[in-house]
């Protein structure tokens, strides 16, 4: 799904909020932030292959999208902290019960749930 996709407003619900977290490493960093803010090495070092290029550009377009926060603190070095704003929590919650679909889906994959 290309970006522009996140702005179009001709598109159905689900594919709205599709667009804001496709991508391999957006729905992760949403998780790591739901452990409350944190610095860009902090994300990486809990984010194993993710490179500081490709989080600079997800941090971005998740800010551009209204669902993280960037504060940077004006001391020496330089801070700079991610956190989710209300609506990227009110994100989480909406994923929480996908989340809950895909672990159960994992169960099942390597058989250690019956089948129902």
């Amino acid at each position: 799904m290309t970006r522009s996709r996140a702005r179009d407003t001709n598109v159905c619900g689900v594919t709205a909020a599709i667009a804001v977290i496709d991508g391999k490493w957006k729905t992760a960093l949403l998780w790591a932030m739901e452990f409350g803010p944190q610095r860009p090495g902090e994300l990486r070092r809990r984010l194993p292959g993710l490179s500081e290029k490709v989080l600079t550009q997800a941090l971005r377009e998740m800010e551009d999208d209204g669902i993280v926060r960037r504060e940077v603190y004006d001391v020496l070095p330089l801070k700079t902290l991610y956190s989710l704003t209300d609506f990227g929590r009110d994100l989480a919650d909406a994923l929480a019960p996908l989340s809950d679909w895909g672990h159960r889906r994992l169960e099942r994959l390597t058989g250690t749930q019956s089948v129902s």
